[in-house]
This record gives C-alpha cells, structure tokens and sequence, in this order.
C-alpha cells in the first residue's frame, strides 16, 4: 500500500494552480499499522495559510484508499536555490527575489513590500532590501524613521517592520537629501547594503530595484546572488515594452524568471461601479506567453493602496483579509511555488577540502 499511497501524493495538484506540488524528497515517511496510518511530508515552500487545504487534500485523495484513521504531518523547510554561478550566497539569506521593471511608475515598489510581507503572512522569515539609492521609498511605506544599529561598528542590524528584516540607503540620509552619486558609488552602496547588513536566517529577501537596466541591475547580476526575478508592469504598451527589456536583461545574465506581475490592470469607479481598462487589457498575459514565463497574478488601480502606503502600513498589513490583499497573497503563493521548483544549492553541503605538507 506504501507504493500506491506515494503514486497517489506525487500526483496532487498544488491549490493555487494545476501542478504536483509534493515530490518523492518531500516525502519524509510513511507509517502503516493496522489501526492508523501516519504520513510526514515536509515542503520546500512555507504553508502556513495553506496547510488545512493541504492536509484535506491528501486525506480526500487517499479516503478510497487507507481505509484506518489517517494522520497527516505536513511541515515546511525551505531551502537556497541556485544562483549565478561562480557566485557565493549572502550569510544569513537563503534566497534572493529580484523586483524589477523596466520604466518608473507602474508600482514596482508597492508590488514587492507586498509580497514581502504576504510571504511573512504564509509563514517564512523574509527581508526586503531597498535598492533604489537615488529614491528610496521603502522607509515610508513601510513608516520606519529610525536609524539601524551596530553591535561592532561595521555591520548594520535590520530595522524590523511589520515583521520584516528591513535595510535602505533612505535610513542613513536624510529623505530630502538628494543622492548625486555615479555609477561606481551607487552599485558600491548597493552592495555595502547587501553584505554589511547581519540579515538573521532569511528564507527570502526581496529587492526592491531601481526602474531600468542600469549599473545597479548589471551590478546585482554580475556580483549578486540572485535565485530569481519578477517583472513588474502595467497593460500599457510602453509599459510593456520597457518591461520586456528588463525581462531580456536577466535572461542574458542567466538569472530565472519567476514570473510577471500586472499592476493597473483595471479600475473600478468608487462611485458608479463601472469597470474600465484604463492602461489597456491582457497585456500580461501576452508577454508571459511570448517569453513562456508565468503570470503571477494582476492587481487592479486602487485607492486603497496608495493610501496605505502613504501611512506606511501596506495594504497587506493594514487589511490582510481585504481583496487587494487576497492577490498579493495568491501571487506570493506562486513566487514561493515557483522558487521551490528551482534548482536547489547543495554547496554548503560540500566539506572543505585543505592540503596540507606533512
């Protein structure tokens, strides 16, 4: 029956989209007695939220077959993935999600505190990292005013936020000061920012990247451990266009991509109801297919989200129940998801080698 119950787990779809989401590794073991069945599978993408419907759906798909009582020990380990290589992974980070867009103004930053903190919501231990040096927006979307602190005057403590592990070139400078740096200056922060700050166990950190694909993507690409990116654009052909670029960028470089994201797909008026697509329709769905990449999800123009920004509590922190909040949670599922189908880092598995003349 060990064999049956194994064919039957390895062919469950995952709840958020048609496709096996238990592989024979996460099948840790399978305990039959003649009163009670006990299997453990641990996942490698975190289930907090989920795992009810899990556990239901394995016991639904098995009713036929374990006829005793069925216990089911669903646990979560989530493991670093492959970046580019010849790249060492950052101390304390398993992963590293790259938020990328082309141009300015399609709501990249938004988008990725978002799913930062819908990740946190699922059950991971997650950071977010603002790049964007010459205009940070982090610290007041996510209403931090404080400096961070060092225990050995050279490294930096992350500023925690809403439960995330927080670091930006906008708690060191004042936020009028503007940033007239060159190049070699701002991917030297970038990476000071990344490596200097004493990030605790991340199961993921999110970066939030300047618009382009300037020093600081070429920068995160060559020198960077990146598990994967997500493009973020609206339905609007220029939009689309710059987003394209972007996406061509990291497929040179050799980083995945995990999937695209569209903002502004559409609005509702507050007043009348009418729905209209103000940046235009299904430009997300094109480009997924035309680069056979994956949608992750689309998020409507809501007033709502600029609100909450603006008083540094996102959308879902302030309102985790709201609709809004409900996408950035399906699309923070289909990141997870996605990074756990990636190749995993076994380097840290390997023992030093030292030669020594006797």
């Amino acid at each position: 029956m060990e064999n049956e119950i194994k064919e039957i787990l390895l062919g469950l779809s995952h709840v958020n989209y048609e496709k096996p989401f238990i592989n024979k590794r996460n099948i840790k073991s399978i305990s039959i007695k003649k009163d009670k069945v006990n299997i453990s599978i641990e996942l490698n993408f975190p289930i907090t939220l989920l795992s009810d419907e899990f556990e239901t759906s394995i016991k639904e798909a098995l009713k036929n077959l374990v006829k005793q009582p069925l216990e089911i020990n669903l646990s979560q380990k989530i493991k670093s993935h492959q970046a580019q290589k010849g790249i060492s992974l950052i101390k304390g980070v398993k992963n590293v999600v790259a938020v990328a867009s082309g141009k300015g103004g399609v709501g990249k930053s938004s988008t990725a505190v978002n799913i930062a903190l819908a990740l946190l919501n699922e059950g991971a231990k997650v950071g977010i990292l603002d790049a964007d040096i010459y205009g940070p927006s982090q610290p007041q979307m996510l209403g931090i005013n404080q400096k961070p602190e060092t225990k050995d005057g050279k490294s930096m403590e992350p500023v925690i936020a809403h439960g995330l592990q927080v670091m930006s070139i906008g708690f060191l400078v004042d936020q009028e000061t503007p940033m007239i740096w060159r190049g070699p200056m701002v991917t030297s922060t970038l990476e000071q920012l990344l490596k200097e700050t004493n990030w605790n166990e991340l199961d993921y950190l999110i970066i939030d990247l300047p618009p382009g694909t300037g020093d600081i993507q070429l920068t995160l690409a060559q020198k960077i451990p990146v598990t994967g990116a997500i493009i973020v654009t609206t339905p609007q052909d220029i939009a689309l266009l710059d987003a394209r670029r972007g996406l061509k960028m990291f497929e040179k470089v050799n980083v995945p991509i995990i999937g695209v994201v569209e903002n502004m797909t559409t609005h509702i008026c507050s007043n009348c109801g009418h729905e209209e697509h103000i940046f235009g329709q299904g430009g997300g769905d094109k480009m997924s297919a035309d680069y056979n990449t994956f949608l992750l999800g689309s998020l409507p123009l809501d007033i709502s989200i600029r609100e909450q920004l603006d008083n540094g509590t996102p959308s879902v922190s302030a309102d985790p129940k709201s609709k809004i909040s409900m996408i950035y949670q399906s699309i923070a599922r289909n990141v997870a998801f996605k990074v756990s189908e990636l190749t995993e880092d076994h380097s840290g598995k390997f023992p030093n080698i030292v030669i020594k003349n006797d």
